[in-house]
């Protein structure tokens, strides 16, 4: 499995690679997958490709990544990417909208 992060102007840059099915490597996804949520990133796993436009299909947790998926790419939110903490809002708000999210 692949975790890339789509940086505008560079295309797709490789984070982190692992078999999932190393326990080592799985921890190594896992904690690459944490880092880019935690800085405010979605994330999608790419489904299908129809038309000339790519689909895919967000998750919010690795464990609702597939187990075949080849990978996983990140990528800013539309509002700037920043998570709520991170621009200054009161601890409260920013957990709720966590969990909303």
């Amino acid at each position: 499995m692949k975790l890339l992060r789509l940086k505008p102007g560079h295309g797709e840059i490789l984070l982190a690679e692992g078999d999932i099915e190393v326990p080592e490597q799985e921890r190594e996804l896992i904690e690459a997958f944490r880092r880019e949520l935690d800085a405010g990133l979605w994330a999608a796993v790419p489904t299908a490709s129809r038309d000339g436009r790519r689909e895919a299909e967000l998750v919010k947790s690795f464990d609702d990544v597939p187990r075949d998926a080849e990978r996983v790419i990140f990528f800013p939110r539309a509002a700037g990417g920043a998570a709520p903490a991170a621009r200054g809002a009161s601890p409260g708000a920013s957990s709720a909208k966590r969990t909303a999210l």
